[in-house]
């Protein structure tokens, strides 16, 4: 065991958007060597995770604890004992009925240096993506907060239930789904009226928000009758009747629509940034990897001569990544790359070159062969040229074969490859296999064939009729035709988020009986 004693930050995840979590906390996240986390949080977090991180997961579920508290405690413990730097990564904010004050007396009893992240509350972004502000100045000035949890061993919380239905402004409740009838029952009892406006929401701020309202009266029974489920809360008081004016969330192109991404999610994932932007419910079931190529000999001789080359093209950032490792393996200098003009298949392909401070010489507007050779050819004729093709292992042909047939000397050298992902911590494949899903989204020909190879596409349609499928262009297209899979939409700009436009637009021309 390590000498040297770490550091645990209790960081608040935020409700369950992934892009409510506070500036520090994703920075901490990014230098965590061990991060523990709660079941409400977004898994999307974990992406900022360095890829060494030790991930555990410490969620408690209703009737299905994995974990107990004090196990949770006194492994925050034993990680900072062990010298880590130590992320208790909790839904909402750590210290908003999240047990983090427990977490903490334990750290510091032990004698372990803590500090604590702030969350945004499900208490005022929940409803705030439902459409219902928990002020507002001709309704209610102020709200108050309880929760239906508080003593597990009791049917109803022993509150001071006159006081609590006495007490004007905005009542949230946390936590209540099997107890609110009763909860509503005995504000009724003591005088709140039953004719109260009253919302609930599930898995507020994601995709798949769910939003009910009615009276404090009938709430209950709506609830039920719509199938909400945890997590949720309620919203007691005049400023629910706001929802039908400020629902801004619901009203989103996308919302309550189940996308499936297949490529492994980034930071820089164009795809699931926009769709998300949207609205998507977004499932991500990466079915692909990149890997080192078998091939590396050939790709460390054509960088070694890379001053014979008059191009290098390359057709994706994964490529760009892969070379440039190679690269500085044998040079020091980028400025060692001489005047080789270079190709970039797409805008986040170029972006990836710009970042190493260099030119990119042509961009093609689609990744069709034609357009590849017409866009060096603004510089200079095709013929006699000598051109690396730095790509994945396995690719389609058509490209080098038709420069070749324009007069171009053509080295086709693998960069990386792409391998079959079977890590699904989260178990998305399966859910989509249970559940099914309303788009999938396809951004290569690899992505189709390993999809394929995994869920049987064809079949995956068959069981699912409604599923529809998006491809980001020709070339994708032309792989799922090859399996006999109608294409619904194809990108007309070839990029993640020309993808995400043409599911949007579809969704915008065809009628919908769910909005």
């Amino acid at each position: 065991m390590s000498t040297h004693i770490g550091k645990v930050f209790l960081v608040g995840a935020g409700p369950g958007d992934k892009e409510l979590i506070s500036l520090k906390g994703a920075r901490l996240l990014s230098k965590a060597d061990c991060i523990i986390h709660d079941a409400l949080v977004n898994p999307a977090l974990l992406e900022h995770a360095k890829p060494e991180a030790e991930i555990i997961f410490g969620g408690k579920k209703p009737r299905s604890h994995t974990m107990s508290q004090e196990a949770i405690n006194q492994l925050l413990v034993e990680k900072a004992k062990e010298g880590k730097m130590v992320i208790r990564l909790k839904g909402g904010d750590p210290f908003i009925f999240g047990r983090g004050g427990e977490e903490a007396t334990t750290l510091h009893e032990a004698g372990i240096i803590f500090e604590v992240i702030p969350g945004i509350s499900s208490v005022n972004a929940v409803p705030a993506y439902a459409g219902i502000p928990l002020t507002h100045r001709e309704v209610s000035s102020s709200y108050s907060v309880f929760t239906g949890r508080s003593n597990p061993n009791q049917k109803v919380p022993d509150y001071p239930w006159d006081t609590i239905a006495r007490t004007p402004g905005t009542k949230v409740l946390l936590m209540c789904v099997e107890r609110f009838k009763d909860v509503a029952d005995e504000l009724i009892k003591h005088e709140l009226p039953a004719s109260t406006p009253a919302a609930m929401i599930s898995w507020g701020t994601y995709g798949k928000q769910k939003s009910v309202s009615g009276t404090l009266g009938n709430l209950p029974d709506i609830a039920v009758d719509k199938g909400i489920t945890s997590p949720s809360i309620v919203v007691i008081g005049q400023v629910v009747t706001l929802r039908n004016t400020l629902n801004w969330f619901e009203r989103k192109p996308l919302f309550g629509k189940k996308v499936v991404v297949t490529r492994a999610p980034s930071k820089e994932d164009s795809l699931t940034q926009r769709l998300n932007d949207l609205g998507a419910d977004i499932l991500p079931v990466p079915v692909l990897r990149s890997d080192v190529t078998t091939r590396s000999r050939e790709l460390v001789e054509c960088i070694l001569g890379i001053g014979e080359y008059d191009w290098v093209i390359f057709t994706s950032a994964r490529g760009v990544d892969a070379f440039f490792e190679a690269f500085f393996k044998a040079y020091d200098d980028i400025r060692s790359i001489g005047n080789v003009r270079i190709a970039a298949v797409g805008p986040a392909t170029a972006r990836r070159i710009q970042a190493l401070h260099l030119t990119v010489d042509a961009i093609p507007e689609a990744y069709r062969a034609d357009q590849i050779k017409d866009a060096i050819h603004t510089h200079e004729s095709v013929e006699n040229i000598r051109i690396l093709l730095a790509r994945a292992e396995v690719a389609n042909p058509e490209l080098p074969r038709l420069l070749e047939k324009e007069g171009a000397m053509v080295d086709d050298v693998a960069c990386y490859r792409t391998v079959s992902e079977t890590n699904d911590p989260q178990e998305t494949g399966e859910k989509l296999q249970n559940e099914g899903a309303d788009w999938l989204t396809f951004t290569s020909s690899s992505a189709v064939q390993h999809f394929h190879d995994r869920f049987d596409l064809p079949d995956l349609l068959e069981t699912y009729p409604e599923l529809k499928v998006a491809s980001i262009g020709p070339e994708t297209s032309k792989t799922l035709e090859s399996l006999k899979v109608q294409v619904t939409t194809e990108a007309i700009q070839h990029t993640g988020k020309g993808l995400a436009h043409a599911v949007t637009e579809f969704e915008l021309r065809s009628p919908d009986d769910d909005h």
